[in-house]
């Protein structure tokens, strides 16, 4: 049984979700952008630009900027982790307004399990300290996105789980010949057993492949499980001009392979890199032309 806002969100048909936060980051900075979860108490008004441009375009649910914003990714801001984590979600609540739902972004934390670089014990007292302060922020929900390692996954769903919000878990496929496995080799079958046994309300797939590539990896979750399902591609493959990656797609391409997703099984659509609020916007008109 989905968490009861997930039901709501749901009641409308396909829910349009955000685009791309660092694009959005670039544009307002002068210098190259580095740790932006920083700028959630130095910069909260550049932070808001953003997150009410998605508002604006048309997205239902919005994220927040705090996707690295743990301890381990944060090493000199290690007694303010708490503090930029709960400033993240009251930034986009403040965006949102009354009609617009956020749903809180964690990441990976970029230690391996399998390596023996973290233990469980400490990932879940990391996703722990983040989650818990996301919710005392005020986020509707929480989105734990581009995990590549599932043991990592269940642990920070664990974690989210506990704060009693609605929980998405998004893999990054992008690896392997069809390129439907993540970094560690688990398959979208994989993925969708486990976190739907870890008590997820809904799973997906997030960044690594274009929107042009990604509707087998819906299909695939879509088998493996009755949960709601959700998707934020990339705008195509990026390409390399004068050592800058450049996703070349237009938001109309991309606009146009939703149709194809929600036919998938996707519930839940966006964007991820190379997306922007034209993007949203875009997909908007597709998801409800007139």
């Amino acid at each position: 049984m989905t968490h009861a806002l997930i039901d709501e969100l749901l009641a409308g048909g396909p829910v349009l979700t955000d685009g791309g936060w660092g694009t959005q980051f670039l544009e307002q900075s002068e210098r190259p952008v580095t740790r932006t979860e920083l700028w959630n108490l130095s910069h909260p008004e550049l932070v808001e630009q953003v997150a009410k441009s998605y508002v604006d375009a048309g997205s239902e649910i919005i994220l927040t900027n705090t996707f690295q914003a743990n301890r381990f990714a944060l090493p000199d801001a290690v007694e303010q982790v708490e503090a930029i984590n709960r400033a993240g979600a009251q930034i986009s609540k403040r965006a949102a307004g009354e009609h617009t739902k956020v749903f809180a972004s964690i990441g990976p934390t970029n230690k391996l399990l399998v390596m023996g670089d973290v233990d469980e014990a400490e990932l879940s007292d990391v996703f722990t300290e983040q989650a818990t302060a996301l919710a005392d922020g005020g986020a509707d929900g929480i989105v734990i996105e581009t995990m590549s390692d599932l043991a990592e996954a269940v642990i920070a769903l664990e974690a989210a789980a506990a704060t009693g919000l609605p929980v998405v878990v998004s893999m990054t496929f992008d690896t392997g010949r069809q390129g439907d496995r993540t970094m560690m080799g688990v398959t979208p079958a994989d993925a969708a057993k486990a976190l739907a046994d870890a008590g997820a309300d809904v799973i997906g797939a997030n960044c690594g492949l274009g929107v042009d590539r990604v509707a087998p990896v819906c299909e695939a979750l879509v088998q493996a499980t009755n949960l709601p399902i959700w998707i934020k591609a990339n705008a195509g493959a990026p390409v390399l001009i004068e050592r800058e990656v450049v996703y070349q797609m237009t938001a109309d391409e991309f606009a146009g392979h939703v149709a194809t997703l929600v036919s998938a099984g996707a519930s839940f659509v966006g964007g991820c890199c190379g997306t922007t609020p034209e993007f949203i916007s875009a997909i908007d008109r597709s998801l409800r032309p007139g």
